[in-house]
């Protein structure tokens, strides 16, 4: 069965969230929602989201799921705007669950240290509703999302295949923009080499959304590819492409690549599902921003 998919870009931070529906039930699952925000006044704002909240009324779908495909360096998570909006309208007893892989624990230990969050911080994923292993089945309506462990660009990357759909995060981009980056702590190009294999195993026909796509100007960015497109056509990694060339290019590659410019903001909040750090008493957030001093 092929699923009802709407795909919203988000061009500050080129970014896909996509809303997959069961066409029968109306169920549906919200995967990589974002949130706005300027470094540089600090202002965080809910546009993207309720843009994403705006479609799923004009569809009618009701949210079983939020799901992330791995902890965002790019963007900050709305997934917990969206469960509580969602919640408020529903009822807290039919709230959405958010998910995310097992591997999430991995990198709030890492992060955790990163931020100095102390022992305070719990780093076992309870931030999160549910925590996804490979293999794990789940229901949406009557499709079913399996969960493939796509680990590579980050410790912590699993794709959802729902019917004829698969959501990889930042494990593809289009075909002609190649896979994702490698040298974030956790990730590892070899890692990442198998697991678009596996994904590579589905049908040819089996539709790739994406998370990001990076378009020049005036080019539309690309939300869907396909299976058999990537393995003919991904300039970086087709299917008869060697581990060790792979390996070899991506390494160099990454060499090279700044360091992503939400990353501090993006980590610290997106490794709690979205959460803001608690207000003070005055009622001001902050996000601790670590320095590294070479003077």
């Amino acid at each position: 069965m092929a699923p009802i998919v709407h795909s919203l870009y988000h061009a500050a931070t080129n970014t896909w969230t996509h809303i997959v529906a069961d066409p029968q039930s109306r169920a549906a699952a919200i995967i990589d929602p974002v949130l706005d925000f300027d470094p540089a006044s600090g202002r965080i704002w809910a546009e993207q989201a309720q843009a994403t909240l705006d479609r799923l009324h004009a569809e009618r779908l009701r949210v079983a799921w939020i799901l992330e495909t791995h902890a965002h360096a790019d963007h900050l998570s709305a997934a917990h705007w969206l469960q509580r909006r969602l919640a408020a309208e529903a009822g807290a007893a039919e709230a959405p669950r958010i998910g995310i892989g097992a591997g999430i624990r991995a990198v709030q230990r890492h992060f955790g240290q990163v931020f100095a969050l102390g022992s305070g911080f719990a780093a076992d994923g309870s931030q999160f509703d549910h925590l996804f292993d490979d293999g794990d089945c789940v229901a949406l309506g009557s499709m079913q999302i399996d969960v493939i462990a796509t680990p590579g660009h980050t410790s912590d990357g699993i794709s959802y295949h729902i019917g004829d759909a698969v959501f990889v995060g930042d494990t593809l981009f289009a075909p002609s923009a190649g896979t994702g980056r490698c040298d974030f702590p956790g990730a590892d190009a070899a890692t990442q080499y198998r697991s678009i294999k596996r994904l590579y195993e589905l049908p040819d026909t089996t539709r790739v959304f994406l998370c990001h796509d990076y378009p020049a100007a005036g080019v539309a960015p690309t939300a869907q590819t396909s299976i058999g497109a990537e393995k003919t056509g991904n300039i970086q990694l087709r299917a008869d492409t060697p581990e060790a060339d792979y390996v070899a290019f991506r390494r160099q590659r990454d060499a090279t690549l700044p360091v992503p410019r939400l990353l501090y903001p993006s980590l610290q909040v997106n490794i709690c599902a979205g959460r803001l750090p608690l207000a003070d008493g005055a009622g001001r957030t902050f996000l601790r921003l670590p320095v590294r001093a070479e003077i």
